[in-house]
C-alpha cells in the first residue's frame, strides 16, 4: 500500500468514525433532549437531596432557636423556619453556581430552578411530621422530644424526596442542571 493510499483510508475511516458518533448523539438526544437525562442513578439522587437537606435543616433549626428564644407561637416559628430552609437551601446552590463564575442572576434562576420542589417536598414531609407528631409542636430546644422529633422527621423527608430528585435529573432537571455548571 503507498502512503497516500494509506492516508486517504485513515482518514475515510476517521470521518466515517466521526460520522457514526454524530448520529449517536443525535440518537441520544432525541431519546433523552436534556445532558443526563434519563441516567440519574440513585446515588446522584442522594446527594442531590442531602445537599437540600443539609439547607433545609440549617434553616428548620435556626428558625426554631429565633421563635422559641423569642416566645413566638407555632406558627410564625414554623413560618419562619420554612423561609430559612428555602433561604439557606438556595443559598448551598447558590455558593458553588457562583464559585463556577456565574453572573447572580443565571445563579439565581438556575438555584431557584434546581431545588425549588426539592426543598418544597421535604418541607412539606418535615413540617407534616412535626405538625401531626403528638406534642412536638410545644416541645422545647432542651427537651428530647424536640430533637427525636426533627430528626425523624428530617429522615422522611430525605426518603422521601430522593426518588422526587431522582426523577428530576433523570429528566434534566432539577440538581442536573446544577451539575453542568460543576463539570
Amino acid at each position: 500500500m503507498n502512503h497516500e493510499h494509506h492516508e486517504h483510508h485513515a482518514h475515510a475511516h476517521h470521518a466515517h468514525a466521526e460520522h457514526a458518533h454524530a448520529e449517536h448523539a443525535q440518537a441520544e438526544h432525541a431519546q433523552h433532549p436534556h445532558p443526563g437525562a434519563g441516567r440519574a442513578s440513585w446515588a446522584t439522587a442522594s446527594k442531590a437531596t442531602l445537599h437540600c437537606l443539609t439547607g433545609c435543616a440549617i434553616g428548620e433549626v435556626l428558625g426554631m432557636v429565633i421563635g422559641t428564644a423569642f416566645g413566638w407561637g407555632n406558627i410564625a416559628t414554623m413560618v419562619l423556619a420554612i423561609v430559612l430552609a428555602f433561604f439557606f437551601g438556595y443559598a448551598l446552590t447558590l455558593r458553588g453556581i457562583l464559585a463556577s463564575g456565574v453572573d447572580l442572576r443565571a445563579a439565581v434562576r438556575v438555584a431557584l430552578a434546581a431545588d425549588t420542589l426539592s426543598i418544597a417536598v421535604m418541607e412539606l414531609i418535615d413540617n407534616g411530621v412535626i405538625a401531626v407528631w403528638p406534642g412536638a409542636m410545644d416541645a422545647h430546644l432542651s427537651e428530647a422530644l424536640f430533637w427525636i422529633a426533627l430528626a425523624i422527621s428530617l429522615a422522611l423527608a430525605f426518603v422521601v424526596t430522593t426518588p422526587v430528585n431522582k426523577w428530576m435529573i433523570g429528566r434534566g432537571k432539577g440538581h442536573a442542571v446544577v451539575h453542568r455548571y460543576h463539570h
